[in-house]
């Protein structure tokens, strides 16, 4: 039988020596970072119990299922024990990857995988596709990680737990300052977080402190490069993404500020297309304030095509940065990321006749 897990539970049940591990994983959720963290703590548990072998899949409705149930199957030359980590980024396997899935669920349910962990991760489903039968037999078979959403109003907490963990503390009026400053975005606090962690002693941490931090920025930031990718500023988006590489900033940081707005904005414009209310939709997708403004003004300038090819261009940059050949793209992922940059940030609205 299936069960489900939160993350900070299922990390803490991890960190146990030896970790006990299940056949099949399955993380949810809109939120990256904490799916990454969860993910990575998976990863790291299976590498320590001998799983050696890692075998990445990144697949959609077009994609080659069969490898799947393949990867499972296939004998190491070396016997070890293997890792299937298989993403669905969008959401949507289609017909064969259902058969595929409810495959592997009855597998997992039957004990027919060996010395086989599989982690499927997805983005939060909505209720249709949750009551999908593909879906309700992952999570028959599987042990399912929710990843809880973080609104604004939650964040001062989080930020708080979190500096917990490295033995600092805020005041109020200093979180809710805090929370302002990242918009929401989770990554942009970890970040603020871990630099509160390096720069002062644990303790209270003072307002003047807090804000001399948060507001000293690198010359060049993933933040900077979305905001000029979005604002049509193609000259800049370049220089600050050479710039990010230059400073050895790590690439999946970069990919996910830049990929994260890709897919936010083809959710937006397919929703805008099929006629929906689009600020009822960006209340959906957490998009507040000045990101706004600069969301509404990119849709106006970005044609709708655009969006599913920079979806799928992101996915194909993800593969890259892991080591995989894709077809139609360069070896480097740096420069396949400058393309999709510059895909949004030169796109310019079709003529009107």
């Amino acid at each position: 039988m299936g069960r489900r897990i939160d993350a900070d539970t299922l990390i803490g049940k991890l960190a146990g020596t030896p970790a006990s591990l299940d056949a099949l994983y399955v993380v949810s959720g809109d939120e990256p970072l904490l799916a990454i963290e969860a993910s990575d703590a998976l990863r790291a548990a299976a590498s320590k119990s001998g799983y050696g072998e890692r075998i990445s899949l990144t697949l959609d409705a077009r994609g080659d299922w069969f490898s799947v149930i393949g990867a499972t199957q296939n004998v190491s030359l070396f016997g070890d024990k293997r890792l299937v980590d298989l993403a669905i980024p969008s959401g949507k396997p289609g017909k064969t990857g259902a058969e595929t899935l409810l495959k592997l669920a009855d597998m997992v349910s039957n004990g027919a995988l060996s010395d086989t962990i599989v982690l499927i991760n997805l983005p939060r489903l909505d209720k249709a596709t949750r009551n999908a039968k593909w879906a309700q037999g992952l999570v028959g078979a599987a042990t399912s990680v929710d990843i809880a959403s973080i609104d604004r109003n939650q964040l001062p907490r989080w930020i708080a737990q979190r500096l917990a963990r490295q033995n600092q503390q805020l005041d109020r009026e200093s979180l809710e300052w805090m929370a302002d400053k990242v918009e929401g975005n989770l990554l942009a606090a970890h970040q603020e977080i871990q630099k509160l962690g390096l720069l002062y002693p644990p303790g209270a941490i003072s307002a003047q402190d807090v804000e001399r931090a948060v507001l000293n920025v690198a010359r060049y930031d993933v933040f900077g490069l979305r905001d000029a990718m979005l604002a049509g500023n193609a000259a800049r988006a370049v220089t600050i993404l050479e710039g990010l590489r230059a400073e050895g900033e790590a690439l999946p940081l970069v990919l996910w500020a830049v990929g994260e707005e890709v897919r936010v904005l083809a959710r937006l414009a397919a929703a805008q297309a099929a006629g929906q209310d689009l600020g009822a939709e960006m209340r959906r997708q957490r998009v507040f304030g000045q990101r706004e403004q600069l969301l509404r003004q990119t849709l106006g300038r970005v044609p709708p095509r655009t969006w599913p090819a920079a979806v799928q261009h992101a996915h194909d940059v993800d593969r890259l940065i892991k080591g995989l050949k894709t077809t139609g793209r360069l070896d480097d992922p740096w420069e396949e990321l400058k393309r999709l940059a510059l895909r949004i940030a030169s796109a310019r609205p079709m003529p009107r006749r």
